[in-house]
């Protein structure tokens, strides 16, 4: 146990300050680059009679020179889902006929969707976190105490905004699946995080007259690190291939799980535990 990871607690904040910063100056001056789903647009339902390659029909969307982002989505053997920017009535037209040459075809469904849609979804996923983490709150305060609770969604905040942040630094469209892999994301990260205080306090009772709550913060870290990495790298392995081998309407959503499992091992490790060493210590300070 050479690396203490509680003496080098400041290295561990700077370096969340560091990647989190960027992120939220990116957020403030441009945003993030919404999909259909919040911006609104057109949705067409199409069947063939027979198979046709999802690629072919995305190349014949692309032909038709559309602005703004554009999904295709294949539902069951011969039926796609096409999102669309707002279409005039020509550019509906020429794209429905684009279609009709890839093979017989029946339009199930045309129509256009409000932005509407997206904001009731913003909201609704914006009280769902709240509701979360007060709940996570009470949770933690009665099975731990307080400071812990408080400890934990601090570092959960931390990986919503690590993910938010370097999505909106790319441009990287979000859709509805970004909602999903942030509330997602944070139910795995509580998990990690608990197990770490778990053995904190089992340590704590156990612990030996004389030993600092630094050093017993320290040795629970260790001794759970293992079925940290574990975990966090037999996830990975399981979102990599299915980045690579899933298609395309998951990768937003797989991106953002990457990227918050990564953050969560992280914030659990190194920014939880600590956050609460620091919070006991002011306790004592001002007591």
């Amino acid at each position: 146990m050479s690396l203490h990871f509680i003496k080098l607690r400041k290295y561990w904040y700077i370096i969340s300050l560091v990647i989190i910063l960027p992120g939220l100056i990116s957020l403030a001056f441009q945003g993030l680059n919404k999909g259909i789903d919040f911006t609104g647009g057109n949705i067409i339902e199409i069947s063939y009679t027979k198979p046709v390659a999802v690629e072919k029909i995305r190349n014949t969307i692309s032909s038709q020179k559309l602005e703004g982002s554009l999904a295709v989505q294949k539902i069951g053997e011969t039926g796609y889902l096409i999102r669309t920017p707002h279409l005039t009535q020509d550019q509906n037209d020429k794209l429905l006929e684009a279609l009709d040459k890839l093979g017989k075809s029946t339009i199930l469904r045309n129509e256009s969707v409000g932005a509407i849609i997206g904001r009731e979804l913003t909201q609704k996923a914006f009280i769902a976190l709240i509701i979360a983490s007060v709940l996570m709150i009470i949770y933690i305060t009665v099975r731990f105490e307080f400071k812990q609770g408080l400890a934990a969604i601090i570092a959960l905040l931390h990986d919503v905004l690590v993910v938010t942040g370097i999505f909106s630094l790319f441009r990287i469209e979000i859709d509805s699946a970004f909602v999903a892999a942030i509330l997602t994301i944070i139910g795995y990260s509580i998990n990690d995080t608990i197990i770490i205080f778990d053995r904190i306090r089992e340590n704590m009772l156990r612990r030996q007259k004389g030993e600092i709550i630094e050093d017993v913060v320290n040795k629970s870290i260790w001794q759970t690190l293992t079925r940290s990495i574990n975990t966090v790298l037999t996830v990975i392995f399981i979102l990599v291939a299915m980045y690579f081998l899933g298609g395309s309407t998951i990768k937003t959503f797989i991106l953002a799980m990457l990227i918050g499992v990564v953050s969560g091992a992280y914030s659990s490790i190194c920014n939880a535990s600590p956050l609460w060493v620091d919070l006991k210590r002011l306790e004592k300070k001002n007591s």
